[in-house]
């Protein structure tokens, strides 16, 4: 499954608790269908989303899109590569905003954040060939998710954008994919999640290597993040590549960092532990 599989549907293929009765309860919980236990998953995450309006800096059409209430999901946790992990939803799976008329797609902070030249590359490329697609529902499923990235992405190497926004773009990708991963019977879904995973390396790949061509190119704050932060994505990017020795110079330079925040020091040398205690493995 190629990162771009499903733009086709777009018309853009060729870019791609104990009581009485608590044994009855048990057994007829047990019975609750799949389509019940996703339902009840959909309405809670339905509660923290609004629809926003937004006008389209291409076609000047308004349209809404599903974005997370501010304030109304609690962060629990965050992955070694800074996903957040939020109660009863994914919040990475509405940051991309998409113009259902046009094909018009971006991440929220670089939505209208593009130049007249940018947007004529757009309408010759994309708009004028698009084929709209609704999405329905009260949440944004993850096929859903995935394709609005997929668009997200075309749109920013037609409109020839900097490697870190392309990056980003593909490292939000890949946590939307592993949350698609996650979200599956691993001894029923064995084969998608085998083209998943593969789809979720590549991702990662290009994120490493987007980063690290904009590390040398592009200035700070990028994407909204300081210059310890990057590194510190570029060691894990790089980690998870299998290149060791760059995920250590960059954590390094984290760990070393005057004005890095100290959590990112902390996660830096977690994760630098990590490394040196596989490589002993690998060793004995």
């Amino acid at each position: 499954m190629g990162i771009f599989d499903g733009l086709g549907k777009f018309g853009l293929g060729d870019l791609q608790e104990a009581d009485l009765f608590e044994e009855e309860k048990k057994a007829a919980d047990d019975t609750a269908s799949v389509e019940e236990r996703q339902k009840n998953s959909e309405e809670i995450e339905a509660e923290v989303l609004i629809d926003k309006k937004f006008k389209c800096p291409q076609c000047d059409k308004q349209f809404t899109s599903k974005i997370v209430r501010s304030g109304k999901a609690r962060l629990l946790s965050q992955d070694i590569d800074l996903r957040p992990r939020h109660e009863g939803i994914n919040t990475v799976k509405y940051d991309v905003i998409m113009c259902p008329y046009c094909g018009y797609a971006a991440l929220n902070k670089f939505f209208n954040a593009v130049t007249s030249a940018q947007l004529k590359l757009i309408k010759e490329n994309i708009s004028l060939k698009f084929q709209p697609k609704e999405f329905s529902g009260s949440v944004y499923d993850y096929d859903q998710a995935m394709e609005r990235y997929q668009m997200a992405l075309i749109n920013a190497i037609i409109k020839k954008a900097k490697n870190s926004e392309k990056a980003f773009i593909c490292l939000k990708s890949s946590w939307v994919v592993a949350g698609k991963i996650e979200s599956l019977d691993e001894n029923e879904n064995q084969e998608e999640i085998t083209k998943l995973r593969a789809q979720e390396a590549e991702l990662l790949k290009n994120a490493f290597e987007g980063f690290a061509k904009a590390r040398s190119t592009e200035s700070y704050p990028m994407c909204g993040m300081d210059e310890y932060t990057v590194d510190y994505l570029i060691a894990v990017l790089a980690y998870r590549n299998h290149q060791d020795d760059i995920a250590m110079r960059m954590l390094s330079s984290v760990i070393t960092g005057r004005n890095a925040n100290p959590r990112l020091k902390d996660k830096a040398r977690d994760l630098k532990e990590e490394i040196v205690q596989e490589k002993k493995k690998k060793e004995s």
